[in-house]
């Protein structure tokens, strides 16, 4: 029985109007700590614990649902960031901007450069469409992927307040590539009440080969991962390390400026000849539904988060 109504939902007509009711009701009319609730115990098959949370993952959900400052929302919009940055560390640490607009139609030939770049939108998560040769792109093609993107609201998906009222808009930036044209590493750096912890560095992203290493600011490997799921592929540590970035310490150190407000925020870098760039600005990793192993480290790294101002 069970066989036939898994098949039923997932292969006919009527289970993906099923599905489709379901998660449209979710989504816009289930109350935010509903959905909340909901995404963890779909991901992590167990129940949030909000009412004395402990973990990580726990607190991050938390903060999803009582931490709503409009400082949140333009430092996760990737246009609206810019002048964060700028007012807080300076605008040389942002990556060139050569255009912006709100309307997908605008994406034409004449405003895409000769040289690499990446469209994407300001608004939801997610990576963008990697040019570079223009003269390779298929225009109607874009400006129907751009206007599909614009017009959903990623806050629905995830109650992630922060991108509920961010105004959708199109960014076309230069695409940073090392000399051998490849996309630098990333650094993310973990922030705990203003201070970084912990720094997470993808390698081989967007490959089979996808790891993901976790270290402390000097460089020490942490004791415990923080996996995602990419692709098929869980991005666990690999057995080998990548050197540290020369400017470890001021990428640690704007970090700290740049999460100075928040609980806990992850400040992305990339580090390209020597010269750091920063990425975005994250306040709910993997929407705080992707397990910390050793779990003794989930309650480790939650007890570094004092909600007890904001419970007031």
């Amino acid at each position: 029985m069970k066989k036939i109504f898994i098949w039923i939902y997932h292969k006919t007509l009527f289970g993906k109007l099923l599905i489709y009711v379901f998660h449209t009701s979710k989504n816009r009319l289930w109350p935010d700590i509903w959905v909340i609730r909901y995404n963890y115990w779909k991901r992590r098959k167990r129940f949030l614990n909000l009412k004395n949370p402990k973990t990580l993952n726990e607190k991050i959900n938390w903060l999803k649902l009582y931490d709503k400052r409009p400082l949140h929302t333009q430092c996760a919009d990737k246009y609206e960031v810019r002048s964060y940055i700028k007012n807080k560390i300076g605008e040389e640490y942002l990556v060139q901007l050569y255009f912006h607009t709100q309307n997908p139609n605008d994406l034409k030939p004449e405003i895409i450069p000769d040289y690499p770049c990446i469209i994407k939108t300001n608004h939801d998560s997610g990576g963008g469409k990697f040019v570079y040769n223009q003269n390779e792109l298929d225009y109607n093609k874009l400006r129907e992927e751009f206007k599909r993107r614009l017009s959903e609201n990623y806050y629905h998906k995830t109650k992630e307040w922060q991108y509920k009222n961010i105004v959708p808009r199109i960014i076309v930036e230069k695409l940073l590539l090392t000399n051998d044209g490849s996309i630098p590493l990333d650094y993310k750096v973990h922030c705990f009440n203003g201070k970084a912890h912990m720094i997470q560095v993808d390698i081989g992203r967007g490959t089979v080969n996808h790891y993901r290493n976790w270290y402390y600011t000097d460089w020490t490997r942490c004791p415990f991962k923080w996996t995602s799921i990419s692709g098929n592929k869980i991005t666990n540590p690999a057995e080998f390390d990548v050197p540290p970035p020369k400017e470890l310490k001021k990428m640690c150190q704007l970090s700290n400026e740049l999460a100075e407000p928040f609980d806990y925020a992850r400040v992305d870098w990339y580090d390209l000849d020597d010269k750091l760039f920063f990425g975005e600005i994250t306040f709910h990793h993997d929407s705080g539904c992707r397990p910390i192993e050793p779990e003794e480290w989930d309650y480790k790294l939650g007890e570094m988060i004092n909600l007890t101002k904001r419970q007031k």
